[in-house]
């Protein structure tokens, strides 16, 4: 059985004889948090944003001492950190959300240090290389810690990994290409986040991790295909399109069926810009910017009312 909500409470007790106080035990019991929840939570928050600032004060560190620092120390210092950080997680009895936190902080770390080294050796810290070694070291720590936010480090890396590899190296990539690639890779990881959420009870995959990559697939999609629309509708764009058509259609229908707006909102915004594109590409007159104005104004205004609808039907 699910556990009681809220909005439960509020509609059996518009339609019972349900006391008052016994509605304010369960709102204390089921809904609203208790002191140890409270502490579980300001405990994690306060770690976390305590290796949040410790690794962006070990960046500003060699940032403002980089000339006054030998070579030597600027990577020792570095790796002795990453040793001792992983060392800590390795023979530590500590928890194993507190562990995965600290390997989050040395993957952000590891990315300093391959910095710092392109920096002392002239390496082109800047290139694309420099992300694609950060993500290649740090797989296997994301593969074992099957830790969210590390996902997202990870999954972050890899994008812009590709986007860097584009603009120098792969330079007869055109730009409708490289975004139907970054479209398609973070599809499969969106999908594969959400088979593994449904058929795994032991994976833990949060609800914005899958919203995270929902959102950034979709994006990669609509500047796809509106490039593609104003780039006279080259092959690479019906590589697109036809796969787009099916998941946006997917997307809706999953949404209907979990009952998440979220789905229903973004997936209907997307086709809105892509609608309005569209338009633009037939003509940029007046006229049609006053349309293309209106239209917008119309169906994000149909979009949120027609989400209204739905939301009070599946309350009530």
């Amino acid at each position: 059985m699910a556990k009681i909500n809220r909005e439960d409470i509020h509609i059996i007790s518009r339609h019972s004889n349900w006391l008052e106080i016994s509605i304010k035990n369960t709102l204390n019991q089921d809904v609203y948090n208790d002191k140890d929840a409270w502490y579980k939570f300001l405990k994690l928050f306060f770690i976390s944003l305590g290796v949040g600032f410790t690794t962006a004060g070990i960046i500003f560190f060699f940032a403002y001492n980089w000339a006054d620092l030998h070579k030597f120390i600027k990577i020792g210092l570095i790796e002795a950190l990453i040793i001792i950080i992983i060392g800590t997680i390795l023979v530590s009895k500590f928890q194993p959300l507190i562990k995965n936190i600290l390997l989050t902080g040395a993957s952000v770390i590891v990315g300093v240090l391959f910095a710092v080294f392109g920096q002392i050796y002239q390496t082109g810290a800047n290139a694309y290389d420099f992300f694609l070694g950060w993500t290649l070291f740090i797989a296997l720590w994301v593969l074992v810690s099957n830790f969210a936010p590390l996902w997202l480090v990870f999954i972050t890396l890899i994008n812009t990994t590709l986007i860097l590899y584009a603009e120098q190296v792969a330079q007869n990539w055109s730009n409708l290409f490289l975004f139907t690639l970054l479209f398609g890779i973070n599809t499969i990881l969106l999908i594969l986040a959400l088979a593994g959420k449904k058929f795994s009870s032991e994976i833990k995959i949060p609800k914005w991790f899958t919203n995270t990559l929902s959102i950034a697939s979709i994006t990669f999609c609509t500047i796809g295909i509106c490039l593609g629309i104003f780039d006279d509708y080259q092959a690479d764009f019906y590589l697109l399109i036809i796969p787009a058509s099916l998941l946006y259609g997917l997307g809706i229908w999953y949404g209907l069926k979990i009952k998440s707006g979220f789905y229903l909102s973004i997936i209907p915004f997307s086709i809105i810009i892509i609608t309005s594109a569209l338009l633009l590409r037939l003509s940029d007159d007046f006229g049609m910017l006053l349309l293309i104005c209106l239209f917008i104004i119309v169906s994000v205004t149909s979009v949120i009312a027609n989400l209204f609808k739905l939301q009070k039907k599946w309350i009530n």
